[in-house]
């Protein structure tokens, strides 16, 4: 594994225009994302994202914050300086990345969608994958979800730990490792949650 390796002309971050809350899945496929309240609580965690593509694999360090009405995400090179940092709020996503990376790093809201797709319950994520068609499928360690040909594109699998049992909460998704398969675009993300803070809302 390689860890992303960026040379930082300047440490200015650069506000990207501020986007609907909805991200492209396919070209000509755009999902509407669940809202915040809808994963069920609030949770500060850190996580370690690994990307393969074309046998590379590079890593971004990320923190995440959910409480009822925000997601805020912030990303972060391998010697802690931030480089990305997004906020889904009021339907909207604002982004910000470090200057001069906008074409190197992957755009924040696919990040964004990555987590939560692993994360909200299917309750939530079932209206919006009606509207364009698509369906998931969940059993206690996999995600699949399909399109309106009920073919494959993204596949989700839980590794559970020895003290995480698969009839556990929602929550309990974030103690163990998940990788997340584009089928079709043929990409591999693995999510490592280090640490977290989970509080249920009244």
């Amino acid at each position: 594994m390689t860890c992303i390796t960026l040379l930082l002309s300047a440490c200015s971050m650069n506000a990207l225009p501020p986007k609907e809350s909805s991200v492209t899945i396919e070209p000509g496929v755009d999902l509407t994302l669940p809202q915040p309240h809808e994963l069920g609580y609030s949770v500060t965690a850190s996580q370690l994202i690994s990307a393969t593509w074309e046998d590379k694999t590079h890593q971004l360090p990320v923190q995440l914050q959910v409480d009822a009405d925000k997601v805020i995400l912030a990303g972060f090179s391998s010697w802690g300086t931030r480089i990305l940092s997004l906020k889904y709020q009021d339907n909207q996503i604002d982004t910000d990345i470090l200057t001069g990376l906008d074409q190197t790093l992957p755009q924040p809201e696919q990040i964004l969608f990555n987590l939560m797709i692993t994360l909200w319950p299917i309750d939530a994520w079932q209206q919006p994958l009606q509207a364009i068609g698509w369906y998931m499928v969940e059993t206690n360690n996999t995600r699949k979800i399909f399109d309106e040909n009920d073919q494959a594109i993204i596949e989700i699998t839980y590794q559970y730990s020895e003290e995480v049992k698969p009839s556990e909460t929602q929550s309990a998704k974030l103690a163990k490792q998940v990788t997340f398969e584009h089928l079709t675009q043929d990409y591999k993300i693995q999510i490592q949650t280090l640490n977290s803070t989970i509080s249920k809302r009244q």
